[in-house]
């Protein structure tokens, strides 16, 4: 057992972290973040991407870096670097992220089920259905959170499919000009297309539970990469098919797209579309309450069915008194920017001082 306290026979293979980063980048905002991106950069708005991508890429850097000193999780981590009590406050602001990043997602995705399907059907309902399905799915432990990671992006790559047809009906002319925007309005752009690519972070509490966890390292690169070219494609796709006055005012391009699809036997296909994007749903809600409800464990000593059941009851109790449109604003201002400020500027601060404790520790 390692220090994170990890049985060989709970670990998965290095392979697998392909699919845990890229099935956890691949969520809700996928089918929204083309809105903001179009006002900020417009035409230039791949840049921002690719440039938020590196920013991504950069991070799981620190974080192997951290594990590579320091083998554990980021709470071994952050005791570590800061002691006990102040290590555990810090652990709690990762585990609170965890939590509002797994209820942003629920709640996004009930209130897109809401606006294109079920407008009836109360939101506590879904979340009741949702949180039971996490609830078994965490009981078969993290090979099988990681199961349900893999099925996530082998079951839902026909999708993209709905993007080449809408090719069909677009104006190549709507991608110029290019690099017209300043260097502020890339990195705002690129500020904006973050939480589409988050998720990446969950290393911090899986680590201990990857066989040879350094090899892992390219493969959560790999991960990460595939999430950035898909999200650089349907903000392509999306650009030639809107004008962008109407991509500025769509809420949902990417699923507004799928209205087009007409085949023999489907009239609406994008309510297959919002259906099935509940398998790529899942794995974002299932891994990060994981992380969320791990953490709580590892930090207090108790057994893990605990903080599930409790983070579980609120994610329900806000659904049923506290869900509308203004609560979801409020979640996402949470996440981005200062979820994502946080993390950019606490990981590499604590390499860097775990990097001077060793070296002192060596003098």
């Amino acid at each position: 057992m390692n220090q994170a306290g990890v049985n060989e026979k709970y670990k998965v293979s290095p392979f697998y972290v392909f699919f845990l980063v890229h099935s956890m980048q691949t969520g809700v905002g996928v089918l929204s973040f083309q809105r903001l991106l179009a006002k900020s950069t417009g035409t230039d708005g791949w840049i921002s991407i690719l440039l938020a991508g590196l920013i991504v890429h950069i991070m799981i850097w620190f974080i192997y870096k951290i594990f590579s000193i320091v083998p554990g999780d980021i709470i071994s981590a952050n005791n570590q670097a800061f002691g006990k009590w102040m290590g555990n406050f810090f652990s709690l602001l990762f585990i609170l992220y965890f939590f509002i990043l797994s209820m942003t997602v629920m709640i996004s995705y009930i209130n897109v089920i809401h606006v294109w399907m079920f407008e009836e059907v109360p939101s506590w309902a879904f979340s009741v259905v949702f949180l039971v399905l996490i609830y078994y799915i965490h009981t078969g432990g993290f090979r099988t959170v990681t199961g349900i990671a893999f099925l996530g992006v082998f079951l839902t790559y026909w999708l993209i499919f709905v993007l080449f047809y809408a090719m069909k009906y677009s104006d190549f002319s709507n991608l110029l000009p290019v690099f017209h925007h300043t260097l502020l309005d890339i990195w705002k752009g690129a500020r904006s297309t973050s939480i589409t690519l988050l998720g990446f972070e969950m290393i911090l509490m899986y680590y201990p539970f990857i066989k040879d966890a350094k090899r892992s390292q390219k493969y959560a690169h790999w991960g990460a990469l595939t999430t950035t070219l898909i999200t650089v494609f349907v903000y392509l796709v999306s650009l030639i098919f809107y004008t962008p006055k109407q991509l500025e005012l769509t809420i949902w391009p990417t699923l507004t797209m799928t209205r087009i699809v007409e085949l023999p036997f489907i009239q609406r296909f994008e309510y297959i579309d919002v259906s099935w994007w509940a398998i790529v749903i899942i794995p974002n809600m299932t891994i990060s309450l994981w992380a969320a409800s791990r953490g709580f464990k590892r930090l207090f000593s108790v057994q893990q069915k605990y903080p599930l059941w409790g983070m579980s009851l609120i994610i329900l109790l806000t659904n049923i008194f506290v869900f509308d449109v203004d609560s979801l604003y409020i979640l996402n201002k949470i996440i981005d920017p200062y979820g994502v400020l946080f993390l950019v500027l606490y990981l590499p601060l604590l390499l860097v001082i775990i990097y001077l404790k060793k070296k002192r520790k060596r003098l």
